[in-house]
């Protein structure tokens, strides 16, 4: 009968664990604050997405955690990405708000990278950041046929030799064939747009939300002073749908494997977005909560009419999405990464 009592209880309790841990998970937040670690400082895009999802995420937290938001500036967000990576507890009370194209940092051997970007716990992201290449409508280049066969190359305006806005116009150069002059050294995307207006350059590469949503180019493109070529993404972006991707361009022109997955390799970023992430040491069930919560965010009624006011628009991408993707871009043989570094060095 001992016995009996016995097995009698070591089974409940076997059988209890998975609604305790459920419960443990769902109680967790409750009167906790949960932080946001931007790798940016305050003001840009990155922080303006943070502090704009912190006023509602909470919400779809069970136990409704206060949402703080910490800028942790540096190198660009690689400091932020080695804390939230070796630093922060694996509790799932840490997110991080990361750029997205630090993961090329890591392919070429980086010493400053302290994190395994596959191995990063993925949440999602609530947009796309994938550029347009827009150029004057005035100029000889109607096509980006015309710039593969220009005698003389356009010039395009760049902030330095890192970043979509270069990579998009020198993997034209590398991958299609295109001429083009990438004119480097800008302060910002008002410099390269005054430039562009004055003449001093025909083109130049830039967000593709930004280029349909923000003036000038939203009036340039009204009064046709300004057309788009070619964008980055994987598939077109839902108010460009006109416009090819680099990705189709490359199908076209029968492109080898090889060039295709540098391609991949370097506009894969603006695909992660502004990805939301977190330890990669933090419990399953945890993560699968953050999951859904930031699903269920990026969802809310109320969060989309504030979106609708700003002018932003919402492309989401979910943690297993993230996760899938950032897995995809780290398993590149060699010779991709041994291009990609000549690219990044020319």
């Amino acid at each position: 009968m001992k016995i009996l009592l016995i097995l009698v209880t070591v089974l409940s309790a076997i059988t209890s664990l998975p609604h305790k841990a459920r419960a443990n998970t769902h109680d967790f937040y409750k009167g906790k604050a949960l932080r946001i670690i931007v790798g940016n400082s305050v003001g840009g895009a990155m922080d303006d997405w943070a502090r704009f999802i912190a006023l509602y995420l909470g919400k779809h937290i069970p136990g409704n955690p206060d949402i703080l938001v910490q800028n942790m500036p540096g190198a660009a967000s690689i400091i932020a990405a080695n804390y939230v990576y070796n630093v922060a507890r694996p509790d799932g009370l840490t997110l991080g708000l990361i750029n997205p194209v630090i993961y090329i940092d890591q392919l070429l051997g980086a010493k400053e990278i302290k994190f395994d970007w596959k191995r990063f716990s993925w949440l999602g992201s609530p947009e796309k950041i994938d550029q347009v290449l827009y150029i004057r409508t005035d100029s000889p280049y109607k096509t980006l046929e015309d710039i593969r066969k220009a005698s003389e190359p356009p010039r395009c305006a760049s902030l330095g030799r890192t970043g979509l806005g270069y990579f998009l116009p020198k993997f034209l150069e590398d991958g299609l064939g295109a001429k083009i002059n990438i004119v480097a050294g800008y302060g910002g995307g008002g410099e390269m747009n005054l430039a562009i207006e004055k003449g001093e350059v025909h083109c130049r590469a830039g967000t593709a939300s930004a280029y349909v949503s923000r003036d000038p180019t939203r009036s340039w493109i009204k009064n046709g002073f300004i057309r788009a070529l070619v964008q980055s993404g994987i598939t077109r972006y839902s108010k460009l749908a006109e416009v090819p991707t680099i990705h189709e361009l490359l199908e076209i022109h029968k492109a080898a494997d090889a060039t295709k997955r540098v391609a991949k390799v370097i506009f894969a970023s603006g695909d992660l977005g502004r990805p939301f992430v977190t330890h990669p040491g933090t419990p399953p069930e945890r993560v699968k909560l953050l999951r859904a919560a930031l699903s269920k965010t990026l969802n809310d009624a109320e969060l989309l009419a504030d979106a609708k006011k700003r002018g932003w628009d919402l492309e989401p991408l979910s943690g297993e999405d993230s996760e899938k993707l950032a897995k995809d871009i780290m398993l590149q043989p060699p010779e991709v990464i041994d291009r990609v570094k000549k690219m990044m060095a020319n």
